[in-house]
């Protein structure tokens, strides 16, 4: 396969404008500079007005709800730049047609804490926000519980890339919406969930026992039921215990050039269950795996697969150039199953969008760390240690965010300034100046 990715001895821009044109076999790229849009071919609010975000309150004018709100094309900008408490809610995205760009925030950013955000309109593309849900002082199994990010009925064309998700109470990002509405299979896929692309996030640390009410539930990301033309390109998993990723029944996807460090008794693995598909046909899966990279770390089960299957439904897959391997650098297996019905069927044309390709997956740990995750020119301190620990094999579950930092939730000093309009490149929402760069000199 041609690469997705070039690698040139030239300057590391950190970040990304979201690219909609597809990939080319001569163009230069670069995970910094360049994102594959997949499936979701949008522009987001490209045209629209501009909608500044002046305060870090929950609510209100000017805050980011309000914004969310707002109907029509828009370009989200922000001029503070701090920790917005949700204080336990969820904000629900209905009104589409947004790009959300935290890249404007002056540093530190733009954290989100104690809530979740739900995506549920078309055409949105979310940029450089962390969220960091949190357990925040609740008893064990008391419910309520959060993911990061996950999605809803009318969930289509959305790109969520260079963001960071850590220690939510479900799963850290996921896709959701209704699995079996309509009369037939094409149906169900065409109102649940579809073309969305998850791209260059760093995912890590799920909350295990915490308030979920089926109690642990260190979790990553699932792809619910029927959802189809998922992307997970470029992420990095980290010591979720399962679902990095989970596909379920009749889910069609592909992760290409993932980082997977420390799952503990799964890392991918698809799962159609029966009691939840009673009186439905059941769906055949299709999985591509390709480029990616999974690395056994402190609490990972002996011996476990990359990619294993269970459950009752047979799924499609397409796996090319993967590595896996344990702590000592040995190769682990890179497929295997939990069930005895279901069958993997290995197939030879991946499941990809056009003009989707890879980088070689020893290229990763190169790569991957020094621009996943939200605005790496200002490595939040959390994501600073998180991917310190992935490089030194010190991953660990957590039950609390106590449990990885001392001061549990940020706390961040707020901060202003001016969104200069002339500053930034509209259509892609880059700065004209160029993105600030880790190094100071070329790469040698």
């Amino acid at each position: 396969m041609r690469k997705l990715w070039t690698l040139a001895p030239v300057v590391l821009l950190v970040a990304s404008g979201t690219g909609h044109a597809q990939g080319s076999s001569t163009a230069p790229l670069h995970p910094a500079t360049y994102v594959h849009a997949g499936w979701a071919q949008t522009a987001g609010g490209k045209g629209g007005k501009i909608i500044r975000v002046t305060t870090l309150a929950a609510d209100g004018p000017g805050s980011l709800k309000a914004a969310l709100d707002t109907p029509g094309p828009r370009i989200v900008v922000f001029e503070v730049g701090g920790v917005i408490d949700m204080g336990g809610a969820s904000y629900t995205l209905r009104e589409g047609r947004v790009t959300i760009a935290g890249q404007t925030a002056p540093d530190p950013g733009i954290t989100l804490v104690r809530g979740e955000l739900n995506l549920a309109a078309a055409d949105v593309i979310l940029q450089h926000v962390s969220i960091r849900p949190g357990a925040y002082g609740r008893p064990k199994r008391s419910g309520r519980d959060h993911d990061g990010i996950s999605t809803g009925e009318g969930a289509r064309r959305l790109i969520v890339d260079h963001c960071s998700f850590s220690w939510a109470t479900d799963e850290n990002l996921s896709v959701g919406g209704p699995r079996f509405k309509g009369a037939t299979p094409d149906d169900w896929r065409e109102t649940t969930s579809h073309e969305i692309t998850y791209s260059h996030n760093l995912i890590y640390e799920g909350l295990a026992e915490s308030v979920h009410l089926k109690g642990e539930h260190s979790k990553g990301t699932l792809i619910h039921d029927n959802a189809n033309r998922i992307l997970l390109l470029g992420n990095v998993y980290a010591s979720n215990r399962e679902r990095n990723a989970l596909f379920k029944g009749g889910a069609w996807g592909a992760m290409v050039n993932n980082l997977i460090y420390n799952p503990g008794g799964k890392a991918v693995h698809y799962n159609l269950i029966a009691h939840e598909w009673v009186g439905r046909p059941y769906q055949v899966g299709k999985i591509t795996l390709a480029g990616n990279v999974y690395r056994a770390g402190p609490g990972t089960a002996e011996r476990l697969p990359l990619f294993t299957l269970g459950g009752v439904g047979d799924v499609e897959l397409f796996e090319q150039d993967n590595l896996a391997q344990d702590r000592h650098g040995q190769p682990l297996p890179l497929t295997g199953r939990y069930t005895s019905s279901a069958q993997i069927v290995p197939v030879r044309q991946p499941y990809l969008p056009a003009g989707l390709n890879w980088l070689p997956p020893r290229e990763l740990e190169k790569v991957l760390p020094l621009v996943v995750g939200s605005r790496p020119w200002a490595r939040d301190p959390l994501d600073f240690k998180q991917l310190s620990d992935i490089a030194e094999d010190r991953g660990q579950f957590v039950n609390d965010e106590t449990d990885s930092h001392p001061d549990g939730l940020p706390k961040r000093k707020p901060s202003q300034r001016a969104f200069v309009e002339a500053d930034w490149n509209l259509d892609d929402m880059s700065p004209k100046a160029g993105w600030p760069s880790l190094f100071t000199q070329v790469a040698r």
